[in-house]
């Protein structure tokens, strides 16, 4: 799945004349001729095939959420292993990337959707492992809470230039520190569920 949407990146990039170091400023939809709205489409359609792979792994809802973490995590480092090796993007871990359009763009360095996807492979194979050797995991509502607002506060920090981008301009310093501390939430909900016996 990373190859495949690795290679429609490259296609993409191809047939509208993007140059993958200059991703910004972000093309409006007429000047897209419609494929901004398809592109949307297309990274939806990745969220449903990540869930459905991590759905028809697992064998409780816990187990199948593990698994779509790991699924995620693996396909978002494979792709920019493909777009490396195709285009020879990025060029480093600083490289800044258009990470997502769903609702808004999500702008970072590609350090940062590395770190969490790194997070989300250890954090859903430990999960994994718990739950195939049937353990009873419970899932209180505070980790719960934990781990929705590390997430959003994650998000947060792809999207705060948001607005600026949108209305066509460039995206500014990553908002590191709120990444961290996103991070530092997330992995701490992720924490009490898989590392508790």
């Amino acid at each position: 799945m990373a190859y495949f949407e690795a290679a429609a990146v490259v296609y993409l990039q191809r047939a509208l004349t993007i140059q993958p170091r200059a991703l910004f400023p972000l093309l409006n939809q007429t000047s897209l001729g419609g494929f901004g709205s398809i592109e949307v489409g297309r990274e939806f359609a990745t969220l449903v095939m990540l869930v459905a792979v991590g759905w028809l792994a697992g064998k409780s809802g816990v187990e199948s959420l593990a698994w779509t973490a790991v699924a995620f995590g693996v396909w978002d480092i494979l792709y920019y292993f493909w777009l490396w090796i195709f285009i020879g993007w990025p060029t480093s871990f600083g490289s800044t990337d258009l990470l997502f359009l769903l609702p808004v763009p999500w702008v970072g360095p590609v350090w940062a959707p590395m770190v969490v996807s790194l997070a989300l492979i250890f954090f859903g194979l430990v999960l994994a492992r718990r739950s195939r050797a049937d353990e009873v995991i419970v899932v209180a509502v505070r980790t719960w809470g934990f781990l929705f607002l590390g997430g959003l506060v994650v998000i947060l920090s792809f999207a705060h230039d948001a607005k600026q981008i949108l209305g066509g301009g460039m995206p500014g310093r990553f908002a590191w520190p709120i990444f961290a501390l996103g991070m530092a939430i997330a992995v701490y909900g992720a924490s009490r569920i898989t590392l508790r016996k």
